[in-house]
């Protein structure tokens, strides 16, 4: 009977090893669900399952042990890092999945072409509060972003408004999903996200300088340096845990055929010498 209930106990190590749980990003959700998809088909004896709340909440997930994989849409804070070289005695292993080209979205009725970094951070810090200050019709502002948690948040925030806070009048949604729904039915909308979401609204051409050219976030755009909201996503794991299944999974995520997916989804490919 011992030989039989060696193999048992080996078999059932082997599918606990085989469970694969990733959190974070909401922008990265419906990345990740697909990636598990196509991974799972291919790889029947594994379970990956993917969960969102924002790349602060996966950050905290990672740090408490209740995640393997963490989504973020920004990159881990040195706060973060110190919090982890404490707990695991090492830095996590950070791993850049893909390109997104941050997108600023309006309603598609909205004549408004582009933006400037200074017109965005007006708008969003609620200087500018109708759409008449910008070239567009006599029409209030109203204000979609995210909650606090979001990577999404934080990027746009550090990047495009030079940390200013946020205009307490905006719309604070749960994802990028629900930030689209509202701007879809409201003439005055505007927010942000990643650039594989987007279908039902109108994603502007921006520009960092007042008066310089605009671009759109288009894959060109990102890999020539041109559009000027472009970031990588990331995975982030902890050492002990890069290994095995979990390891096989991520160096899957990052091979062309994983990177596919990408392109399948909307975001962009890593360029070649980084895979």
């Amino acid at each position: 009977m011992k030989p039989i209930l060696t193999i048992l106990m080996a078999l059932a190590i082997t599918a606990q090893a085989q469970n694969i749980t990733i959190k974070g990003s909401d922008t990265m959700v419906i990345l990740g669900q697909k990636w598990a998809e196509v991974y799972m088909k291919k790889n029947p004896g594994v379970t990956v399952q993917v969960t969102g709340g924002g790349s602060g909440t996966g950050i905290a997930a990672l740090l408490n042990g209740s995640t393997d994989i963490c989504n973020s849409s920004r990159p881990i804070r040195p706060s973060e890092v110190a919090e982890c070289v404490k707990k695991f005695k090492a830095r996590p292993r950070e791993y850049k999945t893909c390109l997104d080209a941050l997108s600023v979205y309006v309603q598609k009725d909205n004549p408004i072409e582009s933006l400037s970094f200074p017109q965005l951070e007006g708008i969003f810090t609620g200087k500018i509060t109708n759409w008449k200050a910008v070239g567009g019709p006599d029409l209030p502002i109203s204000l979609y972003g995210r909650e606090n948690s979001s990577g999404t948040y934080e990027f746009f925030k550090e990047h495009v408004l030079n940390k200013k806070d946020f205009a307490a009048s905006t719309k604070t949604m749960p994802g990028t999903a629900a930030v689209i729904q509202g701007i879809a039915k409201d003439k005055g909308g505007i927010g942000y996200g990643g650039i594989a979401y987007g279908e039902g609204v109108k994603h502007l051409k921006v520009s960092k300088a007042a008066g310089g050219e605009a671009f759109e976030p288009t894959e060109q755009n990102v890999f020539d340096g041109k559009y000027p909201i472009t970031r990588y996503l990331f995975n982030y794991i902890a050492p002990a845990k890069d290994a095995g299944a979990v390891a096989a999974f991520i160096s899957w995520c990052i091979s062309d055929e994983g990177q596919a997916v990408v392109k399948d989804v909307g975001y962009f490919p890593l360029p070649k010498n980084m895979r």
